[in-house]
C-alpha cells in the first residue's frame, strides 16, 4: 500500500493556488479539468516530495463547504517554522496557532482547513513575537 493524495474541495481556484503555492510553497504536479463532470481537479506536492500530494477539487457549480475542521488537518515538516510562519504572515495569512514551542504552529487555507505546521528535526529555541502570541481563531 501507498500513500497518494488527500483530497481537498476548494470554492474559489486562485485564492487557493495563491495560499497553498505562493504562501505556503507548494508546486502545481498537473491539473484536470472535466467539462462533463463540471470539476477541476489540481494536483499539488511539496517541492522534492511529489509523492505526498495534496488535490485539490473544485465543483464549477456553487456550493456551501463546512468549516473544515471536520477534515482535520493537513501537516508539513518546514526547515524554520519561524520563517515559514514570517513569511506566511507577511503575505496575510493569519497564523492561528503561533509556534511558541519552537515547534508547531496552524494556519488555515481560505476554505478553512487546518494547515499545521511541524519544525523539521528539533524544536527550535523559544523566539519573540512568536512567544508571546496568543492563538486567533481556530485551528
Amino acid at each position: 500500500m501507498k500513500y497518494l493524495h488527500t483530497m481537498v474541495r476548494v470554492t474559489d481556484v486562485e485564492a487557493s493556488l495563491d495560499f497553498y503555492c505562493n504562501k505556503l510553497g507548494l508546486r502545481e504536479l498537473s491539473r484536470y479539468d472535466n467539462e462533463g463532470g463540471r470539476f477541476t481537479l489540481i494536483f499539488l506536492a511539496a517541492p522534492g516530495d511529489d509523492d505526498a500530494q495534496v488535490e485539490l477539487t473544485h465543483n464549477w457549480d456553487p456550493e456551501e463547504l463546512g468549516g473544515g475542521r471536520n477534515f482535520g488537518h493537513l501537516a508539513y515538516a518546514v526547515e524554520n517554522i519561524y520563517q515559514t510562519c514570517k513569511r506566511l504572515q507577511d503575505g496575510g495569512v493569519p497564523i492561528n496557532r503561533p509556534p511558541r514551542d519552537g515547534r508547531m504552529a496552524f494556519v488555515r487555507s481560505p476554505d478553512g482547513v487546518s494547515i499545521e505546521l511541524l519544525q523539521k528535526g528539533g524544536a527550535l529555541p523559544p523566539e519573540e513575537p512568536w512567544s508571546s502570541m496568543p492563538n486567533t481563531g481556530e485551528w
